[in-house]
This record gives C-alpha cells, structure tokens and sequence, in this order.
C-alpha cells in the first residue's frame, strides 16, 4: 500500500513537485517543513520511513480489530471502504493538525477529492488484506 500511495502522490504532483519533496513532506510532520526540505536526502528517506511505517500501522489495525469483530472481514469492501474514510480524516483532522505540519489547508480541490477516493481504496485493499491474512 505504502508503494502504490506514493506512486499516486507523485503522479498526481508529477512535473510540479519533485519525487524527493514529497517524502521530505512526510517527515515534515516530525521535523517541521524547513528543517525537512534542508536536511536533503536524509529527510526524504525519513518520510519513506514513515509512510510505510504509518500504512503498516494502518493495515496491522484493521486486522487486529476484525480479529475482535469478524464483521470486518464478512463485510470487507463495505466496512473496508468505511474504515478508508476513517484514516483520512483521522491523518488530516487529528495527525496533521498534531503533527509540525499543521491543519492543512484543503484549498487544492482535486488533491483533496482524490486523497479521500484513494483512501477508500486503500481501506477496501486493506480490509481483503485482513480477510485473507485471517482465514
């Protein structure tokens, strides 16, 4: 999920934003977003670091809930889907607004309507990832 959430990210800002700024933009979350664009290559390997380690997460919390409530797995694109929209407002309304980031500000229309289609995507990917890893 991690490979294919970048690879939209940088199709998306493909011939605006360089590949290696789109990773310092993760770990300018940690780091704030000057500190990250300067430390050059060794903040974009940071924020690869973190956004896998962020979509494991992710993945890993699905299945540990639906260990709980199979209804997670018998209803997996349904609830999947549910659990996409979920993390998106979680990582733009708590993680970023948390984070060195901050809130962000929403004012790019087709990034945000793709991130929150992408998204439910990636939670209906990780929901049959469950179901699979649970039978």
């Amino acid at each position: 999920m991690g490979v294919l959430d970048l690879a939209f990210a940088m199709l998306f800002w493909y011939g605006r934003v360089p590949p290696i700024r789109i990773l310092q933009s993760i770990a300018a979350g940690l780091l704030g977003r000057k500190e990250s664009v300067a430390g050059g290559l060794g903040t974009a390997v940071l924020g690869g670091a973190l956004h896998f380690a962020i979509a494991t997460a992710m993945a890993f919390t699905y299945a540990l809930v639906a260990r709980r409530w199979p209804v997670l797995i018998r209803r997996a694109s349904v609830l999947g889907a549910g659990y996409g929209l979920l993390l998106y407002a979680v990582m733009n309304f708590v993680v970023l607004p948390l984070s060195a980031v901050g809130m962000p500000a929403f004012t790019n229309h087709a990034w945000v309507a793709s991130g929150i289609a992408v998204h439910v995507v990636f939670g209906v990917i990780f929901a049959h990832a469950a179901r699979l890893a649970l039978r």
